[in-house]
């Protein structure tokens, strides 16, 4: 899998003000679960929109899916960026009217937080999610961005910590400290993006993200800020940052967990810091206007079945919500020979798709912004990467 086909067009610096400035109007999220769910049947079809690579080249899993069920599913990697997609789908979703799917994949964050709050989503049925009830990873219930996971439930997840090369670094990274270190004074990459950025100026300052307040926002980018004039930054990175700590242009910098196990190189190595790291989650959620809610409530309750959801994780190699999956995949690669062995072996070892439970213990998620809270930290923390 490309390192660069999942998170690759992450923009929501620049998108996030636009989008909390266009007045969208719609409903106030309620969790109206028998009112919604009366009188819907399966009409054996469904639309699901994905991001790029996110799913087998030969679509295994829908063609096992639809096997086991019955449902046809017509599947589109439609969305490159939460910003544009929110951009596309809010008009229609407003007036009531579909967006053509069914089923769609959405980052925790201000689309998210946006979507749920406007109404625009289904409220999900938890009684028809018997696997996800039995199967779900305890890290993975009940999130902040959804209490009780009202609206969605996770499809894959990565982790935002270090990556740095050996072949440079001739000490063992630990901490965000080091980020902030003189002595990498200009080989240090920090990413651009105002969640992640801000998060970790928060863990650098001894803040929990999820529960900050605007005073911490402003202390955390005050930091960051002396950490950019004092030159110790050399870029502020949207994806671009595997190439350079690869080659040695920075030495250390923000990671995505997923980007770093797809490197060949063994001199790059991936940690989460002793302060913490974000786990982002891509989750499955359905639009309150789908024509086919039964149906793609199906396929996200069989999806965490772990002998359904392994293949995917074979491929996709992102953190699984789904417990005993790991199990399938040491099970799979005793059975396999040759590079399919090796890879499955290494992948089933890993801690970047495996994470142990001391890791899962120090990751933290991005903060939930109220509608008056996401310009006031957005006003913070953008223009530390705009050099302003």
């Amino acid at each position: 899998m490309s390192p660069v086909r999942r998170r690759d067009a992450l923009r929501l610096a620049g998108t996030a003000l636009a989008l909390s400035a266009c007045g969208v109007k719609g409903r106030a999220a309620t969790p109206d679960v028998t009112s919604f769910w009366a009188g819907k049947r399966r009409t054996g079809r469904l639309s699901w929109a994905n991001w790029p690579g996110y799913i087998e080249d030969d679509r295994a899993t829908l063609t096992a899916f639809e096997k086991d069920t019955g449902i046809r599913v017509a599947y589109r990697e439609a969305i490159q960026e939460m910003g544009p997609w929110f951009g596309k789908i809010r008009a229609p979703l407003a007036a009531g009217q579909s967006i053509g799917f069914d089923l769609m994949v959405m980052t925790n964050g201000i689309q998210l937080e946006q979507c749920r709050r406007l109404g625009y989503l289904a409220p999900l049925d938890l009684s028809r999610l018997p696997n996800f009830a039995a199967h779900a990873a305890p890290g993975f219930r009940n999130p902040s961005y959804d209490p009780g996971n009202a609206f969605t439930v996770p499809y894959e997840a990565g982790i935002t910590g270090i990556a740095y090369n050996t072949k440079y670094v001739d000490e063992e990274i630990t901490s965000i400290a080091q980020l902030f270190a003189p002595k990498y004074r200009g080989r240090v990459g920090m990413m651009s993006d105002a969640q992640e950025l801000g998060s970790f100026g928060l863990f650098s300052v001894g803040v929990d993200p999820e529960t900050s307040r605007p005073s911490d926002w402003e202390k955390a980018a005050a930091r960051l800020r002396r950490q950019r004039d004092d030159g110790i930054v050399r870029k502020y990175y949207t994806q671009d940052y595997v190439d350079a700590v690869s080659k040695g242009d920075v030495w250390l910098t923000m990671a995505w967990s997923g980007d770093v196990y797809t490197l060949t190189s063994p001199d790059v190595k991936f940690v989460v810091p002793s302060e913490g790291g974000t786990l982002w989650t891509d989750n499955l959620c359905i639009p309150r206007t789908a024509s086919s809610p039964v149906d793609a409530l199906t396929l996200m309750d069989w999806l965490y079945l772990p002998a359904h959801n392994a293949p995917l994780t074979e491929f996709v190699n992102y953190i699984t919500p789904v417990s005993g999956v790991q199990e399938i995949v040491r099970r799979d690669a005793a059975q396999a020979t040759g590079r399919e062995r090796a890879d499955l072996t290494r992948l089933g070892a890993s801690p970047l798709v495996f994470p142990s439970a001391s890791d899962m213990a120090r990751l933290r998620r991005y903060r939930r912004l109220t509608p008056d809270e996401q310009p006031r930290y957005l006003g913070i923390f953008e223009p530390i990467a705009r050099g302003s």
